[in-house]
């Protein structure tokens, strides 16, 4: 999609994405990335996190890089859930039937909705596991310091309580 050129009235929601890669190259697919969610219509990053290293978590392959983004958009949730999607497959993500948490070449998720709770049968936000990774809240809490996840409490507090899963801020390594 491209940018609209038209000035936009309504106001833009801020949202919070989550993104990932394992194979390939992931640190040179988030930044081809994020620049394309960058270019997406009615939308643009405005805070991008470091990336880190981590672990698999309820996953096998190799280790993946991870990072968040804020963006503001004008699309709908889900409208940006079809645009994000749209990039996970033109990216080769793959999809593979029975397999929960394969290896991927990407994966975009949507975090957060400003303050707002979305439940659909294709969309949950808060994400219902990002209190859980912290892949997803060191990132977070990068971008956003004092961020409180809805229905769970701050990302800090919460990032204080995971001990078992290895992560590691990659030097010199972001968008």
């Amino acid at each position: 999609m491209l940018k609209d050129s038209q000035p936009q009235t309504a106001p833009a929601a801020r949202v919070v994405l989550g993104l990932g890669a394992n194979l390939g190259d992931p640190a040179a697919m988030l930044r081809e990335v994020l620049g394309e969610i960058d270019a997406l219509a009615q939308t643009r990053v405005v805070k991008t996190s470091p990336f880190y290293r981590t672990a698999p978590v309820e996953s096998s392959g190799p280790d993946y890089v991870n990072a968040v983004c804020v963006i503001e958009t004008r699309l709908s949730a889900g409208a940006l859930l079809d645009a994000l999607q749209a990039l996970e497959n033109a990216h080769g993500r793959v999809r593979p039937a029975g397999v929960v948490n394969a290896p991927r070449t990407l994966d975009l998720d949507i975090l957060l909705w400003g303050r707002a709770r979305i439940q659909s049968a294709r969309l949950t936000v808060p994400h219902p596991r990002m209190h859980l990774r912290a892949f997803v809240l060191a990132p977070l809490i990068d971008v956003l310091p004092d961020c409180e996840i809805p229905g769970f409490g701050r990302a800090d507090a919460l990032l204080a309580q995971i001990h078992d899963q290895r992560i590691e801020r990659m030097r010199g390594e972001q968008a």
